[in-house]
């Protein structure tokens, strides 16, 4: 019988844990949302909020359990409306969209506060502003999108798998005992009959009108015609977004900033953000950090599998090709 000779890491590890040297820093907890100044001057303030990542009404998981982007949005929103300082709003967007009630929310929350507090609103789409993200677009007064930026992807997705061949072929069947025959509709565990697909395209079709309708009413300058031609699931540049007259104007993030200024009647202002204990935010590009530490990756929070696992058919306003 061998005996384990320590080794020398080992051996210091285990010594340093004995002695108390290793020090572990725990993050700090969700708490109220702090205002930071980012920069400017004067006593009105011009506030930023960021819209990044997968648009979901899901909590995040990570070391402290934090709100969705929903309600996060929702606190945000809440502490600016009783803020009679605030006077202008940047809504940051980097996400390709999300779930469709997700991103309904969010645009029905975005008009709430515009309709309540009556101040300029201006959305600043980064690297993507698409489908869902551009739905939630459609509840401010501008829309300004970087010169590098990918929007468009107007229209709905249904996500669903097939695992029915896998599971074939390692001699595994699921049985469903339904109350009806569509009960189980959209399975992964059969292939979907056409009826079915029928039924699904039609709460496909329900959701992609209202995602039309809410365009039309957020982009007075296009027809109804112009809205669907566009509204066909294709991306557009910044450029070819501006040339076609999905958004206002291309400009970088402190134009987005200016404009929001210009259109509160603002010479000088303080541009603030709002973020959570222990983050830090010390200019206009600084990220939102998610629990995953990973900067608001735009797909972060979306868990492909979950659909085998789950089996439900999700509706989504989003951009994955």
């Amino acid at each position: 019988m061998h005996k384990r000779t320590p080794t020398v890491l080992g051996v210091l590890g285990c010594a340093a844990l004995l002695s108390g040297c290793i020090t572990v820093n725990i993050p700090p907890g969700p708490g109220p949302l702090v205002e930071t100044q980012i920069s400017g001057s004067g006593s009105s303030k011009v506030l930023m909020l960021d819209l990044v990542g997968m648009i979901s009404s899901s909590e995040e998981h990570g070391f402290y359990p934090l709100p969705s982007q929903v309600a996060r949005l929702k606190e945000a929103l809440t502490k600016a409306a009783d803020d009679p300082k605030i006077q202008s709003l940047v809504l940051r967007i980097n996400t390709p969209g999300g779930t469709v009630t997700a991103s309904d929310v969010l645009y029905h929350e975005l008009r709430l506060f515009k309709k309540k507090k009556n101040i300029p609103i201006i959305a600043s789409i980064m690297d993507v502003g698409a489908s869902g993200g551009y739905y939630v677009a459609m509840g401010a007064d501008k829309i300004v999108a970087h010169p590098s930026s990918v929007t468009g992807s107007l229209g709905v997705i249904m996500l669903t798998m097939n695992a029915n061949g896998l599971l074939e072929k390692i001699g595994v069947h699921a049985n469903a005992i339904t109350s009806g025959p569509k009960k189980d509709m959209g399975s992964p565990f059969r292939v979907m009959t056409d009826e079915e697909r029928a039924i699904f395209q039609s709460v496909i079709n329900s959701f992609y009108e209202r995602f039309l309708t809410v365009i039309k009413e957020g982009r007075k300058n296009l027809t109804a015609d112009e809205i669907r031609r566009l509204a066909d699931g294709r991306i557009y540049s910044g450029e070819q977004a501006k040339a076609v007259g999905l958004v206002d104007s291309i400009g970088y993030l402190d134009d987005a900033v200016e404009l929001a200024k210009r259109e509160a009647g603002l010479t000088e202002a303080r541009l603030v953000v709002y973020q959570q204990p222990g983050e830090y935010r010390h200019n206009i590009y600084s990220q939102m950090i998610n629990r995953q530490g990973n900067n608001g990756g735009l797909l972060s929070n979306f868990d492909l599998m979950a659909l085998v696992r789950g089996g439900t058919p999700q509706f989504m306003y989003l951009w994955m090709p």
